[in-house]
């Protein structure tokens, strides 16, 4: 029993969490699926997250961690617009949480240090290393270490980002291998009724499926902007 495979996985709701959360089901023995309510306008995505967890059969912790309001950003503060565009653009900058994975990352560690884990898994990709600095290998690798030294004694839990070289096509084509239902995940940030289309995450998931020859079945109040941009040549 000591030698069990048991992964804390972090589950945002979103394409890429979502992914992992399947190939993590996949790959051990125990999987429990930790996604955080930190104050995100796009807090619609934790209800996706829950039918995820339904799927699988997974224990599903949401942890209330009402820090959206200190750390202001696109992500958390109605009062800032969310851009539109590639996430290529400047403007995306406005939509970084800061410290936010270091943040994430510690809360789902001690839940598998707790618990007496193996690993916890997160869903980082080579996708959002242009504009979130918390998604680069240096810093997994770096959090990785310290949450390690920070639990010394404690149980020797990894740090594992299996998408950290992997872009969101790679993720949608394994996802498609996996049979992940699309409809389960949410990414746009404006926390409408549906997909807005415009947002930088809801131009990545387009691009993302078209690139990966995947049948998107996702609703875009504006399906057509995110093939505009990507006309235009505005994240190459």
């Amino acid at each position: 029993m000591d030698n069990m495979s048991y992964a804390v996985t972090v589950l945002s709701g979103g394409m890429d969490s979502t992914v992992l959360a399947h190939l993590s089901k996949g790959l051990n023995e125990k999987v429990d699926l930790v996604s955080v309510d930190y104050g995100q306008r796009h807090r619609t995505e934790l209800e996706f997250a829950a039918r995820t967890a339904d799927k699988l059969g997974c224990r599903h912790d949401v942890v209330s961690l009402p820090i959206g309001e200190a750390l202001s950003s696109a992500l958390t503060d109605t009062d800032v617009d969310v851009p539109h565009g590639h996430y290529a653009e400047d403007n995306m900058a406005v939509t970084v949480v800061p410290n936010r994975n270091a943040i994430l990352i510690s809360v789902a560690y001690g839940i598998a240090v707790a618990r007496g884990a193996t690993t916890v898994q997160v869903g980082v990709h080579a996708g959002d290393h242009f504009v979130y600095p918390d998604c680069r290998p240096a810093f997994v690798d770096q959090l990785g270490v310290a949450l390690k030294t920070g639990n010394e004694g404690f149980g020797q839990v990894e740090l594992v980002a299996p998408f950290v070289h992997q872009s969101k096509t790679d993720i949608c084509r394994l996802g498609d291998v996996l049979g992940v239902d699309w409809t389960d995940t949410w990414s746009c940030y404006e926390g409408g009724a549906v997909h807005c289309g415009r947002c930088g995450t809801c131009v990545e998931r387009r691009e993302a499926f078209r690139d990966a020859g995947v049948e998107d079945p996702t609703e875009y109040a504006d399906p057509d902007y995110a093939f505009e941009v990507l006309a235009r040549g505005s994240g190459s």
